[in-house]
């Protein structure tokens, strides 16, 4: 999905609804757009690379082992600050969120392959989705 590749580790069905687990791996240069999720919690764990989150008004540089906490309804947004590509895991409580993902990106067959880039028509397919998601992307 536009630059990041998203693999399922566990979604509504398999945790009756109580969260999405996801692995994104994340090419160097990418990152979204700040945004806020008005439906769920977010919260990250690096497993490899350098990524640089604004939560908020406070900036981290989060490398392997960090882990992060974002709020329903908080700001926030990431970025891979490196020339390798990052990769986290990504919890999202409650579960829904997968259905999202699933609209809006494009399947692949290989993770490790990179990335494709944002396309005007992904990024207006994102745009258009996100708010039937609780999704809002700050300008």
């Amino acid at each position: 999905m536009v630059g990041d590749v998203f693999t399922f580790k566990a979604v509504s069905e398999d945790t009756n609804g109580q969260y999405t687990l996801v692995e994104l791996r994340v090419d160097p240069e990418i990152g979204p757009p700040p945004h806020i999720h008005h439906r769920e919690d977010e919260a990250f764990y690096i497993q490899e690379g350098e990524l640089e989150f604004q939560l908020g008004d406070q900036t981290v540089i989060a490398t392997p082992g960090t882990f992060l906490y974002s709020p329903k309804g908080h700001l926030h947004t990431f970025k891979n600050i490196t020339n390798q590509r990052a990769r986290m895991l990504i919890w999202y409580i409650p579960a829904g969120i997968e259905q999202f993902f699933v609209e809006v990106g494009t399947p692949v067959n290989d993770p490790d392959a990179p990335s494709a880039p944002a396309t005007p028509e992904a990024i207006k397919r994102i745009l258009a989705a996100a708010p039937k998601y609780g999704i809002e992307f700050i300008a």
